[in-house]
């Protein structure tokens, strides 16, 4: 488990106790509403906690087929393979999922990355060689 997530499971037990002993010391109507927002806390944290991969999943996929449409507008006669970050997988929490790797074919020692926000707005924010400045084919000049 990521350290993240032990303060976050921290952070909501600790709220959710926190209600259900201020609950002790109500009386009748009261305490049932107290007992029932810490039941409707549990049952919301635990979905979300259940539902945010799937939710991750989803906006990576929409991401990755905008930035297919950008890397085929702006490199038409390019082939290349785009990976993303295994988010689900233990040693790759710390990693950000949104972050998308490109691989180009004719230069396969340079890995690209790209930050898309949407259609517009799409980043190269990074890459990944050993190779000098000079040589590499697909840089764009507006790294940030």
């Amino acid at each position: 488990m990521h350290p993240v997530e032990i303060m976050e499971l921290m952070f909501v037990g600790g709220t959710i106790a926190v209600i259900i002993i201020v609950s002790l010391f109500l009386k009748g109507k009261w305490r049932k509403f107290c007992l029932l927002l810490a039941l409707a806390a549990s049952i919301a944290f635990g979905l979300f906690y259940i539902l945010r991969p799937y939710w991750i999943d989803t906006q990576i996929n929409k991401k990755v087929e905008m930035l297919n449409v950008y890397l085929t507008e702006h490199y038409p006669t390019e082939e290349w393979e785009i990976s993303t970050v295994p988010h689900r997988e233990d040693g790759n929490k710390h990693l950000n999922p949104y972050y998308i790797s490109v691989t180009f074919n004719n230069e396969p020692d340079v890995l690209y990355e790209y930050w898309v926000e949407n259609e517009s707005s799409i980043f190269q924010r990074g890459y990944s060689t050993n190779k000098n400045l000079d040589m590499l084919e697909h840089m764009e000049n507006e790294l940030e």
